[in-house]
């Protein structure tokens, strides 16, 4: 099937967008190896940023990446915690970001493209145990393999640890932080003839979290029939929860003859975030005790096509439509206050809010790749998208040009432009909402309440690709991007379900640096990246703020919360058929913080180690691995959220060190 994927990389090329790999010889050289959570394997990448509950931000962005696996693109799910995507069914992936193609839509900031294993790639299928620091327990099943026409490819696994999220303290073991997660993932390719493939993609994931506790906190409320000096009213007692679950199915058929490649994908995808409150220490510490259920429903196709006009011309075209229904029900328990703020009562109201927002999104694209000479490519297209909600309906028409030249055969050069529009997800609260609450502990800040608009941009880059050895290359690239209702992510409350707002203006603009080396059995690489973010007036979900920070921020220009100003990543790995030994670097400049941003963390630096052996010609297999990885070495105290900043909730901490073993059987 090995030529069906070449065809299927020829429907999607990201010509004159940035591209950054990660192949399977890196994966395994990044600490825990397969058993690294997805944004791990991020986080070696130029650009990319870390955050709390393993988010990643890519070139200043909050989100905005789309995911596409074998070429096929993923629904967008709930904006939680519980990373479904599975390093365990990598065998390579593409980050593109920068001036993307026409072919690209919605979330810009990121084409994040995953191959995965598969079962003429999978040689063998492979039992995985591995555990550690902080009562780890992770076991992993992967079935592989082809027969004929058809090949597949399965993994099952599951987690339990006791650091689920991020502690919001500087001690070791955080308290209240045990999760359980279970993943199950398949792929199927039926080969119909040399020209067709139908393919099925599908993917479970659930997930339970504890939300962690800070400890030593003074009780805030009174509550009728609770005695402050109880032992039992201590906020290292709390015990809210959290559980996530995605389901997601996509079918492909593909069709790639002479000039001609096509694919249709037809996809639906459910999650749901369900949060459970401590209902009485909630009360006494905060005011509040909500049940939250957030559910959201997605199906729509994408189809795409290239055609070889002539000799020197690829022309592209496509559709993508989909709907989404989100539902947000809450069962809330709050205190009546008078208008100083102050509580009246000890006796909470129940307060039952029910809402609900449905969307549709759909775009349409028609693109030319002009070979002119060998050695100058000219990319240029036209797109244009629609949103339509239940809050608002906007559309635009979107061009995109990209100019790839190489002069040299270890060179490549490029610039381009490229128009974004890039809807919210669609999570609006309503007025009669914050009505229900005014005049409790829960009322919003503000009464004003705008809709989330479609964030609408202007993007240019330029960089270089050099090959300056057969061995070493690296690249060197700069970007600059115009937004207007640059859209931002937040979470205003103990649940941890990120809610969208945005700023009337947005500046974004930056540079990286990337490089490797390979040789032999060693690898080396190394990236540095720059980011300077400015946004003015939050023009939407402003009853989430303050009045005196709306005010700030209408009048000056602020950083985004989500910022880090430098990154940089670096490792050295020797790999050979017995021995695998590598080191690792992470260092962060800091996340903003306090009022309007105007803060920061301080920055870190993480080293990390791991050495893997691996016994051939075992019984009753053909490999067995054995690995140990130390994260965090030196154990660093570091803080990437100090509770403060535009959008910001809860602190949270870096891991601090852990050490790790695996044993893996090939069978």
């Amino acid at each position: 099937m090995g030529h069906l994927d070449q065809a299927r990389g020829r429907i999607f090329p990201g010509l004159g967008a940035v591209s950054y790999g990660i192949d399977q010889r890196q994966i395994q050289a990044t600490p825990q190896g397969q058993n690294a959570s997805f944004s791990q394997i991020m986080l070696r990448m130029p650009g990319v940023v870390q955050d709390s509950y393993g988010e990643v931000h890519v070139r200043g962005e909050h989100g905005g990446l789309t995911y596409r696996v074998n070429g096929v693109l993923l629904p967008e799910g709930l904006n939680g915690f519980g990373q479904e995507l599975d390093t365990r069914i990598i065998q390579s992936v593409d980050l593109l970001t920068g001036t993307l193609p026409a072919q690209f839509g919605f979330r810009t900031a990121g084409i994040v493209d995953v191959h995965t294993k598969s079962g003429s790639t999978l040689k063998n299928n492979q039992l995985s145990l591995y555990g550690g620091s902080y009562d780890t327990f992770a076991p992993s099943l992967q079935l592989g393999g082809s027969k004929g026409r058809f090949e597949y490819f399965t993994t099952l696994s599951m987690n339990r640890n006791n650091i689920g999220i991020e502690n919001p303290t500087a001690s070791f073991r955080a308290t209240h932080d045990t999760t359980q997660q279970e993943k199950a993932f398949g792929y199927f390719s039926w080969k119909l003839n040399d020209t067709d493939r139908i393919s099925l993609l599908t993917s479970a994931s659930y997930a339970d979290f504890e939300l962690p506790n800070t400890t030593g906190l003074q009780p805030v409320y009174q509550l009728s029939g609770t005695d402050w000096s109880h032992p039992s009213v201590q906020s290292r007692f709390l015990d809210d929860s959290q559980t996530e679950q995605n389901y997601y199915a996509v079918v492909s058929y593909q069709h790639s003859a002479d000039k001609l490649n096509l694919q249709l994908s037809p996809y639906f995808r459910y999650g749901r975030i369900d949060y459970t409150p401590d209902p009485a220490r909630d009360l006494i510490f905060q005011g509040v005790a909500e049940h939250e259920v957030n559910d959201f429903t997605t199906g729509g196709a994408q189809f795409d096509l290239s055609y070889d006009i002539a000799p020197h011309h690829t022309l592209r075209a496509g559709l993508l439509g989909q709907y989404t229904s989100e539902r947000l029900d809450t069962d809330s328990l709050a205190f009546p206050v008078d208008e100083t703020g102050q509580q009246t009562s000890s006796t909470p109201l129940r307060l039952i809010d029910n809402t609900g927002n449905w969307s549709v999104e759909a775009g349409a694209y028609l693109q030319d790749e002009y070979r002119i000479t060998r050695k100058l490519t000219f990319n240029y297209g036209i797109r244009y998208d629609r949103f339509a909600s239940s809050f608002g309906n906007e559309g635009q028409l979107s061009p995109r040009a990209n100019l790839v030249w190489k002069p040299f055969r270890s060179t490549t050069l490029h610039i381009g432009y490229s128009r974004f529009f890039a809807p919210p997800s669609p999570q609006y609260v309503y007025p009669s909402t914050l009505a229900r609450f005014a005049g409790t502990t829960n009322a919003a800040a503000n009464l004003t309440d705008t809709p989330t608009k479609v964030e609408t941009s202007n993007y240019v880059d330029a960089g270089i690709l050099q090959h300056i050895t057969p061995e070493l290359q690296i690249t060197i690239d700069a970007y600059s991007k115009w937004a207007h209702n640059l859209t931002d992510l937040g979470q205003f409350g103990r649940a941890v379900i990120l809610a969208p707002f945005s700023y009337r203006r947005g500046h974004v603009y930056g540079a990286e640096f990337g490089s490797s080396w390979r040789r032999g059995p060693w690898s080396v690489f190394g990236n540095f990246s720059f980011v300077k973010t400015a946004a003015r007036e939050i023009n939407s979900a402003e009853y989430q703020f303050d009045p005196e920070e709306l005010s700030y921020i209408r009048a000056h220009a602020i950083q985004l919360d989500h910022q880090g100003q430098y990154t940089a990543s670096a490792g050295a790995s020797y790999s050979s058929k017995h021995h695998l030994a590598y080191i690792d670097f992470l260092y962060g400049y800091g996340l903003r913080s306090g009022f309007a941003n105007l803060e920061k963390q301080p920055q870190y630096d993480i080293f990390n180690v791991g050495y893997q052996y691996t016994f051939t010609r075992v019984p009753l297999g053909h490999d067995l691995k054995v690995r140990a990885d130390i994260v965090n070495l030196f154990d660093k105290r570091y803080q990437l959220r100090d509770g403060s900043g535009v959008g910001i909730y809860q602190a949270q901490y870096g891991q601090r060190r852990g050490t790790y073993f695996s044993l893996v059987s090939d069978f």
